[in-house]
């Protein structure tokens, strides 16, 4: 059974994962905060605490995991706090994964965080897609999250090629 992991399991992601649960995987969703690990666990998914912040209370939870959903379009935060998730902190996290199971990562690229952070955002994963051949798939306004994680896992990677 295949897992996700979904970094920012709001709403949206509360949605996918449960689609993604009725395909028989399994999913993982995180929050930031101890509040929000309720709603996920209500949803069936399994919650975990990890703030995309620090890098490393995400990598701690991919051992098992072959797609990563970072579903931070529509975050919220301190206008430095954002930059960084979409920028320096979402670069390292990319640059760690190609030591890990992970074979594919979807990137929200729309919501309400400014345009220009969520393009460096989607430039940061091509790059990494580019130079160790992870599958990236950007979500744009209306795009299926669910479509995305099917069709990024089919890709070939960095192992398999």
């Amino acid at each position: 059974m295949a897992r996700a992991l979904i970094v920012g399991c709001g709403c949206r992601g509360r949605a996918v994962g449960e689609a993604l649960l009725a395909e028989g995987w399994a999913v993982r969703g995180t929050s930031r905060r101890e509040s929000g690990l309720a709603a996920i666990e209500a949803a069936g998914i399994e919650p975990a605490l990890a703030d995309p912040d620090r890098p490393g209370t995400i990598l701690e939870l991919v051992g098992d995991v072959a797609v990563v959903l970072y579903l931070l379009g529509s975050a919220q935060g301190e206008p430095d706090a954002l930059a960084a998730i979409h920028g320096p902190r979402l670069e390292r996290l990319a640059e760690h994964l190609v030591d890990t199971p992970v074979r594919g990562v979807v990137y929200e690229a729309s919501g309400s965080v400014d345009t220009a952070l969520l393009d460096g955002g989607v430039e940061i994963l091509r790059t990494a897609e580019r130079t160790w051949r992870i599958p990236v798939a950007i979500l744009g306004k209306g795009d299926s999250a669910l479509g995305a994680t099917l069709s990024v896992i089919s890709q070939p990677t960095n192992l398999n090629s």
